[in-house]
């Protein structure tokens, strides 16, 4: 689960070149999609908005585990049992998903939707589930159970009880496929944000980058930073809004999936890069992982930059961004 802390910065309406800027927020994959187009006209921006929304709703309908009829609920409903065949684009996302599952050793585990829900974030827990109730929480989850035929495209999951589920990574996947069909079709500038996975391309109307302003986790109605966006994607994963503290120790939302217990030691993690979809990937098992574990992995990944948030304040960066490494 990921928290947005994305405030996004832009100029709205016509340029020297002519181009109007048109913004639409509309509720997709159980969650905010913010649409921004730049057109010769209105119509045309509206017109191209529509296409983005019939995308993304296309992609829901194939890979979501709350519609029955989907094909990765068909997958989930025939776990254990058989072998369920899917689109060639399903098959290549199961794919990419589960070698983030192996190179973040589980952090990121697709999985993961099997997973009981034990930890209460709404107030109502007060006292740590015990360690037996923990352990059984994640007996299904594994994504070494997982088994992928490419040759048939074929998914099966090899325990009964099993789910696999993209939760936001399908959200940034949405985000660069409309980001792709738009350019495809002549829109030269625009931004696809899923709930905090954004996905950009060219330039404002009036020449400038595309900003972001990312929002200072322990003071919400402060920005840390105003950042450029030169490359085309940026992701935020935070827990400082939903967290239990039992003996001091602060248990964040963000569950490992290997071991149960929630995140600790980063309340947010952004990352810039190419892909929403992958940076999306890292900052969730980036959150999982902390901060030393982590960056060696990000460091394999050097088109990916970004900025780490510790519990106690302590602000990391890459240093191409070129902001202070403080204390908040």
């Amino acid at each position: 689960m990921k928290q947005f802390v994305l405030l996004f910065l832009l100029l709205s309406g016509f340029s020297a070149t002519s181009q109007v800027l048109r913004k639409r927020t509309v509720k997709l994959m159980g969650s905010r999609f913010d649409i921004t187009i730049v057109a010769p006209d209105s119509l045309a921006a509206e017109q191209h908005i529509d296409m983005v929304i019939q995308e993304v709703t296309r992609i829901e309908n194939l890979i979501s585990d709350w519609k029955t009829d989907s094909q990765i609920s068909r997958v989930n409903q025939q776990a254990g049992i058989a072998p369920v065949r899917v689109d060639p684009e399903v098959f290549a996302l199961t794919e990419r998903a589960l070698h983030f599952s192996k190179i973040t050793k589980g952090a990121f585990d697709i999985s993961f939707a099997a997973m009981d829900r034990i930890w209460k974030f709404d107030g109502s827990m007060t006292e740590m589930p015990s360690p037996e109730a923990v352990k059984k929480s994640v007996e299904k989850v594994g994504y070494r159970n997982i088994v992928l035929d490419r040759a048939r495209s074929t998914i099966f999951l090899k325990r009964k009880g099993m789910k696999i589920g993209f939760g936001a990574l399908g959200e940034g996947y949405a985000a660069d496929r409309c980001r792709d069909l738009m350019k495809a079709k002549g829109i030269e500038a625009g931004i696809v944000n899923g709930s905090g996975d954004m996905s950009t391309w060219g330039k404002q109307p009036d020449g400038r980058d595309w900003i972001v302003g990312i929002t200072n986790p322990l003071r919400n109605d402060t920005l840390l930073a105003i950042v450029p966006l030169r490359q085309s994607a940026v992701v935020t994963s935070g827990s400082y809004e939903k967290f239990v503290v039992f003996n001091g120790k602060r248990y964040a939302h963000i569950i490992n999936p290997t071991t149960g217990y929630p995140a600790t030691g980063l309340c947010s993690v952004t990352v810039f890069g190419p892909s929403a979809e992958t940076a999306n990937g890292f900052s969730t098992s980036l959150m999982v992982l902390g901060k030393e574990a982590g960056l060696k992995l990000l460091k394999k990944y050097p088109e990916y930059r970004y900025i780490l948030i510790t519990d106690d304040g302590q602000v990391f960066s890459s240093p191409s961004l070129n902001l202070q490494t403080t204390k908040l």
